[in-house]
């Protein structure tokens, strides 16, 4: 089905966001991205609601449209969520087809990559693919739905963290470890590392964030 002029305005602001180039708390201007999407103030605002659904975006009175600072009880919920959708493509990853499988070992080097060229951001990004092709062995449309919403909340709970660098490269080996494990089949002791993987990075998130507003 074909996508209003409203969504496909919402899909391009959630990509912006799940890249880290609209991080919490800015201000989404009407003026601006009106003439930068060609929309009328209309459609923008339908696109908002799409995001304000989503859990994205915050509408505050008399102030504007704001990217959305998450809340602990939010990152626990995130990783409550990654948790499901994730193990579940671990879980389907004997049946899964090698295009599926080749595209979680190419985001890996697709993190290595931008590490060695020290664009931790990017690293990021591919950290984010990785997770989404987990989740995708699973081969279900309605789960790679729900990754792409959950995605762009994810990197909104990135944006806590003080050093993207030192949040970010204790896991490339991790993922490495993980899609080798996929590779050999050894879907049960996957399973296992990412409930531990996953169980980590909330624990820092959630350490950082109390860290923050002490």
């Amino acid at each position: 089905m074909a996508l209003s002029t409203a969504q496909r305005v919402a899909a391009a602001l959630r990509a912006r966001i799940e890249s880290g180039d609209l991080p919490p708390g800015h201000r989404l201007s009407e003026e601006a991205l009106g003439r930068e999407h060609e929309v009328s103030r209309n459609t923008l605002r339908e696109a908002f609601r799409l995001l304000i659904h989503d859990s994205l975006v915050v509408h505050l009175l008399n102030r504007g449209v704001f990217v959305r600072a998450l809340e602990p009880a939010d990152v626990t919920d995130i990783y409550r969520m990654r948790a499901a959708l994730e193990t579940a493509g671990v879980r389907a990853a004997a049946h899964a087809p090698r295009t599926l499988h080749d595209a979680v070992s190419a985001t890996v080097t697709e993190a290595e990559q931008a590490a060695a060229a020290g664009e931790w951001q990017q690293v990021g990004s591919a950290d984010l693919h990785f997770h989404r092709a987990l989740a995708a062995l699973a081969q279900s449309p309605r789960i790679d739905s729900a990754m792409d919403r959950l995605l762009a909340e994810l990197r909104l709970a990135f944006h806590e963290m003080p050093s993207p660098r030192r949040f970010h490269e204790p896991f490339l080996a991790r993922n490495r470890a993980l899609a080798k494990m996929l590779e050999s089949g050894e879907h049960a002791r996957a399973e296992a590392e990412l409930t531990t993987y996953l169980d980590d990075a909330r624990e820092l998130i959630l350490g950082a964030m109390k860290e923050a507003h002490a």
